[in-house]
């Protein structure tokens, strides 16, 4: 007898037995107790003293749509601002120019270092510092009639997020072979057409993800400017509850604002993390 023939000669025969599927008891016992704590808040919410009647009535309210229009607008120029300041800081970070990696340095530390709602509160209170504004001998405004709310939370939120919007773009920048620069360099391309041509979209699908989320993070950031009376959705929302006391019914209504916003974005931000990722393995 071979060897191969002795070793399946002394194999023990199991096509008797049945083949039973391994049971993930843990998994069922977490799914319990999610269900548990979900029934308990479902419950919570339909007992407790809340008019749904007063959710719908408001859900559509021209204040709250205002503010809602105001969030979105907010969002759009706070995010726009800071991602030219971040672009710009980055490769100002990146220069070989010791006085522009100074500054880049120091706008980061200085702007990431502080919360935003005190830089709200400084750039709406200006005017304590600086009465009047402008350039000498052309144009001058007092300081108190530009500095409205809404400017005082775009230059808030828009610089705040230049600042960090400075390191999701060097990171995307570094995530790109130093080859590539050695080689737009030596076919003679200037250092900002190479950025603009080479380096920058390969680092966009390194960019994209980061960005994204600091996008939908700013619609839930512009909230802190109610602070400084600027209407958004949560300021109107208040200013509603003030008058009526529905303060969960309010809540409730720009909370799910909110959440309708970030699910039109979180699907935008896939598809845009799925087009800068072709031919990477990204999103496959």
């Amino acid at each position: 007898m071979s060897q191969s023939a002795a070793s399946t000669a002394a194999l023990p025969d199991i096509s008797g037995h049945s083949i039973v599927a391994e049971r993930y008891w843990g998994r069922w016992i977490a799914v319990a107790a999610i269900l548990v704590v979900l029934a308990a808040l479902a419950r919570a919410f339909a007992v407790g003293q809340i008019e749904w009647a007063f959710v719908g009535q408001f859900l559509t309210a021209r204040a709250i749509l205002e503010g809602l229009a105001n969030t979105i607008l907010m969002t759009i120029g706070a995010m726009s601002l800071g991602i030219i300041l971040g672009v710009v800081t980055a490769i100002m970070r990146m220069s070989p120019n010791p006085v522009l990696k100074s500054v880049a340095m120091g706008y980061a530390w200085l702007f990431r270092g502080t919360p935003v709602i005190l830089q709200l509160l400084l750039w709406f209170n200006l005017a304590l510092i600086f009465p009047t504004i402008g350039i000498p001998g052309v144009w001058s405004a007092r300081t108190v009639d530009v500095m409205t709310p809404a400017v005082a939370a775009l230059l808030g939120l828009g610089i705040n997020q230049g600042a960090y919007t400075s390191e999701v773009v060097r990171a995307g920048m570094l995530s790109v072979d130093v080859g590539q620069y050695e080689a737009a360099k030596s076919i003679g391309m200037t250092r900002l057409k190479a950025l603009r041509r080479i380096v920058f979209p390969q680092a966009m699908r390194v960019i994209i993800p980061p960005l994204g989320n600091e996008t939908i993070g700013m619609v839930k950031l512009t909230s802190l400017a109610s602070i400084i009376q600027f209407s958004e959705i949560l300021h109107n929302a208040q200013n509603i509850y003030y008058a009526n006391s529905r303060v969960i019914e309010l809540l409730i209504v720009a909370a799910i604002w909110y959440l309708a916003v970030v699910s039109i974005l979180t699907p935008l931000q896939m598809l845009l993390e799925r087009h800068y990722g072709r031919g990477a393995g990204v999103g496959r």
